[in-house]
């Protein structure tokens, strides 16, 4: 790594996913764990290559989905079964089909805020340090982004493969 300038990073930019994932392919075989990159649209594959795991956040929202709806169906038994039990036209005081439509709207409030706060706390969002890398990237380009802090990072060598893998453009990111 050269340590006289301020190198975070390179940036190779391609026309298409195919030159991309051959990219990412290569820097698999390197064994670089800090790469990630940016696509329109989903590539299949790429976060195989990139050694992505799958998200944590449907997880999240199936926890705090049934939290709510037993949180809901629990406080509707609660209070109109044990705290205040009332009488009220001879309707028994535990009737489920009357509490549906709380414990539905529980499910989905709870889950929702649950999945909109995992995906904030995963994302590491709001991040006020992110540069733009470039003004094509997500939106005709795809893009590979190679960490300097990879071991084994070798600004020439990582220039030549990705060259070598079909970027039209690379950029040093300081």
């Amino acid at each position: 790594m050269n340590l006289s300038s301020k190198l975070l990073g390179i940036v190779a930019v391609f026309k298409d996913p195919y030159h991309l994932l051959r990219a990412a392919g290569e820097a698999q075989r390197r064994q670089f764990k800090h790469c990630d990159a940016f696509t329109p649209y989903p590539v299949h594959g790429l976060d195989k290559l990139l050694g992505i795991k799958r998200s944590l956040i449907p997880w999240v929202t199936l926890v705090f989905g049934l939290a709510g709806c037993l949180g809901g169906l629990g406080l509707q038994i609660w209070t109109s079964a044990v705290a205040w039990p009332l009488n009220i036209g001879g309707k028994p005081f535990l009737s489920i089909p009357a509490f549906i439509p709380i414990t539905f709207e529980c499910t989905v409030l709870l889950g929702g805020l649950a999945t909109f706060a995992a995906l904030l706390m995963f994302c590491r969002l709001p991040n006020y340090h992110t540069r733009a890398l470039d003004k094509e990237i997500t939106n005709d380009a795809f893009a590979l982004y190679i960490s300097a802090k990879e071991e084994g990072f070798r600004e020439g060598d990582v220039r030549e493969f990705l060259e070598k893998s079909g970027a039209y453009e690379i950029k040093m990111v300081e």
